[in-house]
Parts: C-alpha cells; structure tokens; sequence
C-alpha cells in the first residue's frame, strides 16, 4: 500500500475557523545519539504548494534538498534548534517541543495556528496549536516542515563529521547504527553525544571506573 498524501485539509479548516496565518510543525532527532534535536516551521502559500511534499523519511537526501529549495523560495520558514546540552538538562520530549517553540518564533510573520507532528504539544507554545498523529504524513506544512529540518540536521552532522570522524556521523546522522555504537567503545564520547542515552552514559561510566 503506498504512503497517505499530504493534503491541505488541516491548514484549510483552521483558516475557517478564523485564524489567518498556519504553520506546520515537526522535529527531526528525536532517536539520534549525538547532534541536536532540530525542528521547523513553515507557513505553506497554497497558491504555490510544492510538488511531492510527503514525510521526510520517504524521500531521498537529494529529493530533500530539492524540495527544500522550493520550500524556502516560496513559503516562510523558521528554524529551532535544542542543543546537546539542553537535552540533557530538559529529557528529549522537552528539549524537542523547546526546538519547535524557536521554530516558530522564527517565522517571518507570527502564526495564528500550529499543526504540530504528534499529540503531545508544546507547554510554551507561542500561538494556538494542535496535534495531529503522523502528520508529516498527513498535512504538506508539516511534511514541509519535516523536510526543511531534515535537510538542515544532516548537512549539520555532515560538517560535524569533518571534526570528529570515525562516528560516521556523514552517514548515520548521529542515529546508534552498529558502526557508530563500536566507534563510541574505541573512540569515546565526544561533546556531541547526549550523555543522558543510555549508550553514551555506560560508556562514559565504564571510562570512570577505568580511570578511577
């Protein structure tokens, strides 16, 4: 059975309602070991939606970044990011909703309506909002939305990769594949990895008792 459509029913039925200006919602990096949680807004014009908009994951890196392209040329977007640092001190529910609160504060114009990725929403959203399960694969703001946060988080791991290679951050994003969790027992931690995950934290402790 081949993957929903996204549609513009959501957007529409909150410009029904009375709210002027909608935006869609979604994170990228919630499962990675390293890198920051990454999230982005976008306020579609639905007299210029972009062909193919769809969940992020059923797209290739290069179809992303195309999309993105057409995206930015024609929609506003915002951009919120929830540092390493940050997930550790807040668990990464909270350092995600925090990305997507900057997200949409970055927007070029203030939104009326938030379609968020998911149900839980967001404690200090900025404007009214709502949950919508897998919406990136349901609304093209969100779909847009996780698109544009996609193309940014891996070109981010990319240019993180060049310092501290061996990861295979290039590839993996940061995600706990086979190679990344080896080169974490012979490499290390690096300040990039979220000492909260299990992973990093036992070989951080196991490091602790080596060296005590």
């Amino acid at each position: 059975m081949p993957p929903p459509t996204p549609h513009y029913a959501f957007e529409q039925a909150a410009l029904s309602r009375g709210a002027r200006i909608v935006a869609g919602v979604d994170e990228v990096g919630r499962g990675p070991l390293a890198g920051p949680v990454v999230a982005a807004a976008v306020v579609l014009d639905p007299a210029r939606l972009p062909a193919g908009l769809s969940d992020s994951k059923a797209l290739s890196a290069k179809r992303r970044e195309t999309l993105t392209e057409e995206i930015r040329a024609c929609a506003q977007v915002g951009l919120g990011i929830a540092t390493v640092e940050e997930i550790d001190a807040l668990n990464i529910l909270r350092a995600s909703h925090l990305a997507m609160c900057r997200a949409l504060r970055a927007l070029p114009v203030a939104p009326c309506h938030a379609l968020i990725d998911g149900k839980l929403l967001p404690r200090d959203n900025p404007c009214g909002c709502e949950g919508i399960v897998r919406g990136d694969g349901r609304s093209v703001s969100i779909a847009a939305a996780s698109i544009v946060a996609k193309t940014w988080r891996d070109a981010h791991m990319v240019e993180l990769a060049q310092h501290f290679p061996g990861y295979g951050w290039e590839t993996n994003a940061g995600y706990g594949t086979k190679g990344h969790r080896s080169a974490l027992q012979t490499l290390g931690a690096t300040p990039y990895h979220r000492r909260s995950f299990r992973p990093v934290h036992d070989i951080l402790c196991r490091d602790e008792n080596v060296t005590a």
